[in-house]
């Protein structure tokens, strides 16, 4: 069966205003018809007409839907309604054939309306996106150039209530630019020199002279929306095992119909067989066992979920991850730049033994530290910049991973990362404040030893977001490939439950599948490049968005695009509403049919109460999932 029971899986925005025409012309032709009867008489020429009229609009689309699914050799449940309308006319109940026609058309419309709904949010996010651009010329003359033209190491003007129209860093001037439809966050994020700043946000108050870093197809906000959309067509679980069932239980309802009329023509009395009773009931349990609510009840609350997610920071790159979310029940995460700032900054620069080959080893330092994506890079650079090293060649550079790199600059082979990969000594401890988390870098030719203390601190919301986590009787552990002394301090002032250090990123991996092992339900966080195995193993991959964003992107489950951690919670909350509203969905949709089926079966039942009950609990699954797109953090 279609993924949509009144629908087309891909269908048009803004189709559900043209199935609320049918349905609506459906419902005042069927009120024609009734007044025409009333006023004509019975079998008036102007009462057949009206109510083939209705009948007409009320199944015009599912007719359409049907003869798709026919040309495949499927059987969806337009068909079934079609069939149901068909013998309504046979038995002479041309009414109930219409009123079936028209509430399914109705429900048909709502739930394509909520469906457009939780895309509509997503395609809200492409309207933020600009469609022109001030570019600057060598003379700094501005030339007004589609956002398309845009390309790597352009220059462009932004000014104040301007949307800033490509990835880019600022060159100067100063600002604030409202990144919400990215992030989620109100409140306007400050920018000034050296800043970056995301395509289709909004600069505030000053005027901001850009230098373009991604093209208009590789911006922040266009690998999102296409992530985003990728994720609304990549289904859950349960609903890929409904749809692995769909066509089977079609043919279920088809022959559980058939055997009842025969069951019913053979053994109801003369009379009772020869007025098409059998018919009409066999029709009545047809119409109560068609799935369209089951085959909702989930689609609904993901679609929503996912769109409600994306306007708070929080990117789910699928169905599934909407649903594993909330069984979660072990956080395993990185340290740096995930429950830290992530951006320590040198402390102590120390060269043994002292003397003039100093600036030569920093620059080796800088060299190499400058070919690496590793959070502790950036801040190395920028000492050694201060004390005047410089870029030199660099040859056979070599990476392993968790330890360091290795390359030969200026005739010496050089090696930087921990103390153990490059054969550092024991040196007593740098001053550095109490309490610090303390990092350290090393590097080595084998002559001279360069030993960089680097110092982080911890995220403004880690504490609480752990806090919050074991509240919901979550366990945290932190993984982490810096030292023991280091790892300890973070894990004291965190409050994290469990830590290990020291870790390589197989260590890392072998960990969270030990978790695994035991029964938990794991996700990792972490920035989706250093932690890619554990990643991997995770259960839920939940990557930091801003930092290392090509690869959290990609290699995760779930992305927290603005890197805050309290995101992690909410996600949480929101993926286990999705999960209620799921169960919920379900419940009322089986229990609708079952209960329905059991009623015709033993009791009998009209055929206007059975379409109303079916197509009621259609929409009550839909609405039900539409709500989601409200939902807000609690805290």
């Amino acid at each position: 069966m279609s993924e949509h029971a009144h629908g087309s899986e891909h269908e048009a925005p803004g189709e559900w205003r043209q199935l609320a025409l049918l349905a609506l012309a459906s419902g005042v032709f069927g009120l024609l018809s009734l007044v025409a009867e009333h006023l004509l008489g019975d079998g008036s020429p102007w009462a057949l007409a009206l109510v083939a009229a209705s009948c007409l609009a009320g199944g015009w689309d599912a007719a359409i839907d049907g003869w798709a699914s026919l040309r495949q050799r499927r059987v969806d449940v337009h068909l079934l309604m079609l069939v149901v309308a068909v013998g309504a006319w046979i038995v002479g109940a041309r009414w109930e054939g219409a009123l079936l026609l028209f509430l399914f058309s109705t429900a048909g419309a709502i739930e394509h309306y909520a469906m457009d709904r939780t895309r509509g949010a997503i395609d809200a996010l492409l309207d933020k996106s600009p469609k022109h651009a001030r570019r600057l010329g060598p003379d700094d003359s501005e030339t007004e150039v589609p956002v398309s033209a845009l390309l790597p190491g352009d220059r462009v003007a932004i000014l104040p209530g301007e949307l800033v129209p490509a990835d880019g860093k600022v060159l100067s001037g100063e600002s604030a630019v409202d990144e919400s439809n990215l992030t989620g966050e109100a409140k306007p994020a400050s920018k000034q020199a050296g800043s970056d700043v995301a395509g289709g946000t909004l600069n505030s108050w000053g005027r901001l002279i850009v230098e373009v870093t991604r093209a208009e197809r590789d911006s922040a906000l266009q690998r999102i929306v296409r992530l985003i959309r990728e994720a609304q067509d990549s289904k859950a679980p349960a609903q890929r095992a409904i749809d692995r069932w769909g066509d089977a239980y079609a043919i279920f309802t088809l022959s559980a119909s058939a055997l009842f009329y025969v069951f019913l023509k053979f053994t109801s009395p003369a009379e009772t067989a020869a007025h098409a009773a059998p018919l009409y009931r066999a029709m009545t349990l047809l119409v109560v066992l068609s799935p369209c609510a089951l085959v909702l009840s989930v689609p609904s609350a993901v679609l929503a979920a996912i769109a409600a997610g994306a306007r708070q920071g929080i990117l789910f790159r699928g169905g599934a991850a909407v649903e594993r979310l909330g069984d979660v029940d072990c956080v395993c995460f990185d340290k740096t730049g995930t429950l830290t700032a992530g951006v320590p900054e040198v402390a102590a620069l120390e060269v043994f033994p002292e003397g003039p080959e100093r600036l030569r080893a920093l620059s080796a330092f800088l060299t190499l530290e400058s070919s690496t994506t590793h959070p502790f890079a950036a801040g190395v650079v920028r000492a050694c910049l201060k004390e005047g090293a410089s870029l030199l060649p660099v040859q056979g550079l070599s990476n392993s991973p968790g330890q360091g790199v290795s390359g030969t600059v200026a005739g010496s082979r050089w090696s930087v990362g921990t103390r153990e990969f490059v054969g550092g000594g024991t040196l007593p401890p740098a001053a550095v404040a109490e309490g610090a988390i303390v990092s350290e870098v090393w590097a080595s030719d084998g002559t001279v030893t360069i030993r960089a203390t680097l110092v982080d601190r911890i995220r403004d919301e880690s504490r609480s977001t752990l806090a919050e986590l074991h509240s919901r009787k979550i366990r945290t552990v932190m993984l982490t490939g810096d030292r023991e002394e280091a790892a300890a301090v973070a894990a004291r002032q965190v409050g994290i439950q469990s830590y290990a250090a020291a870790l390589t990123p197989d260590a890392k991996m072998a960990a969270i599948r030990r978790y695994s092992a035991e029964g938990h339900v794991v996700a990792m966080v972490g920035d989706g490049v250093n932690d890619a195995p554990s990643l991997a193993a995770a259960d839920v991959a939940i990557g930091m968005g801003g930092r290392g964003s090509d690869a959290a992107l990609e290699s995760s489950d779930l992305v927290l695009t603005d890197d805050r951690i309290g995101r992690l919670v909410d996600a949480i909350e929101l993926s286990r509403s999705a999960r209620l509203a799921i169960r919920f969905n379900v419940l009322i949709s089986v229990g609708a049919a079952l209960g329905m089926a059991a009623y015709v079966i033993f009791r009998g039942a009209p055929l206007p109460l059975a379409v109303s009950v079916h197509e009621g609990s259609t929409v009550v699954v839909c609405l039900n999932g539409l709500r989601l797109l409200a939902h807000r953090p609690r805290r």
